[in-house]
């Protein structure tokens, strides 16, 4: 039977619970643990990276303006908005 332990961070009371109930249950190993935990990884990747799409209203003179600054760039305005947006979803542009 495999144990579960935790060594490298502190466990909240509920993750406790769970490991303790984890290893008195005695659950064994799926086979083929490697493939498996690529497969899941690959998954959830292709779930993070997973592109959608979204509709937004915009002022004409604002769209004009992206429109004009992605030109210039040599961009399309749908790149450019995607990176402005990717760059405040991880705070390289505050608030």
């Amino acid at each position: 039977m495999q144990k579960y332990h935790n060594n490298n961070y502190e466990l909240e009371e509920y993750e406790k619970e769970l490991l303790k109930a984890l290893n008195k249950a005695g659950y064994k190993s799926v086979p083929n643990l490697k493939r498996e935990m690529a497969r899941y990884r690959a998954i959830a990747k292709a779930t993070l990276t997973k592109k959608r799409n979204i509709n937004i209203r915009i002022s004409e003179s604002d769209l004009l303006k992206i429109k004009a600054k992605a030109a210039r760039k040599g961009l399309p305005y749908q790149t450019m908005i995607t990176s402005l947006i990717h760059q405040y979803s991880t705070d390289q542009i505050k608030d």
